[in-house]
């Protein structure tokens, strides 16, 4: 689904992304561990094609990003944000609406097909009873779940999403989280940055570690998250441990 080769990018002279390199592929689950200021919201801008001043190569499918126009881009990955405030009291339904906007002309309204869509996406996400909901209304969670809902509508393969789960609580967090995880069983393909390992151990089956700019480890989930580089990346001493509920990472 995407392939960055080699890729760099610097602020000025201060180089951020040193050689990346990574794939995933359909239905993948893709971690993206590092601590702050590593070049985790970096990676994901220059994948959404936001910043264009890298080396490099970024690929989706099979096609270089740079040869792809903006509408092309909406049709193959979908961006759900941390935060997504906005000042208009939109409808959930026409919030996620807004994900079809690429198939229509400039001044188009939406038709049936893209109400459908529209409606049988927050019926995947487990929320049509909300799409009469004025979305600033909604809790942080629920307008999380109105965000996958309208990438969903969007049609893309691809999910990406830059600590999603930051400022919710462990509720909705562990929802977002399992229906993301569903979600690759139905061919989607998530890569979604974490500060948190266990979101790692508990939902993906691939994971990116990024320390200083550059890829500490890159694989499979069960094959590269150790105590090891839990301790290079956040400097603290931690153990992994099986469980009957699967692996917990803890420091201690």
């Amino acid at each position: 689904m995407i392939q960055a080769e080699n890729l760099c990018f610097s602020y000025g002279s201060r180089q951020v992304l040193q050689n990346v390199s990574f794939e995933t592929e359909k239905g993948d689950f893709l971690a993206v561990l590092g601590p702050n200021g590593v070049g985790k919201s970096t990676l994901f801008r220059c994948m959404l094609g936001i910043l264009k001043g890298y080396t490099g190569v970024i690929r989706v499918d099979e096609q270089d990003i740079r040869t792809l126009s903006r509408q092309q881009m909406a049709g193959m990955m979908s961006y759900i944000p941390q935060k997504h405030g906005t000042a208009f009291a939109y409808s959930v339904l026409d919030t996620v609406l807004m994900g079809t906007t690429h198939e229509l002309g400039t001044f188009s309204a939406p038709k049936a097909k893209q109400i459908a869509q529209a409606q049988t996406a927050l019926s995947r996400v487990g929320i049509a009873d909300l799409a009469d909901r004025k979305f600033t209304e909604l809790s942080g969670g629920e307008q999380q779940m109105v965000m996958i809902a309208r990438a969903l509508s969007q049609q893309a393969g691809l999910l990406m999403m830059d600590e999603p789960t930051a400022s919710l609580d462990y509720g909705n967090r562990e929802k977002i989280l399992s229906l993301l995880k569903d979600l690759t069983g139905q061919g989607y393909t998530v890569i979604l940055s974490t500060h948190d390992p266990q979101h790692a151990l508990s939902y993906s089956n691939k994971v990116l570690a990024l320390k200083d700019g550059h890829v500490e480890a890159y694989g499979k989930t069960s094959d590269v998250l150790t105590s090891e580089l839990l301790q290079k990346l956040y400097g603290i001493h931690a153990v992994i441990v099986d469980t009957p509920y699967g692996k917990l990472a803890a420091a201690v």
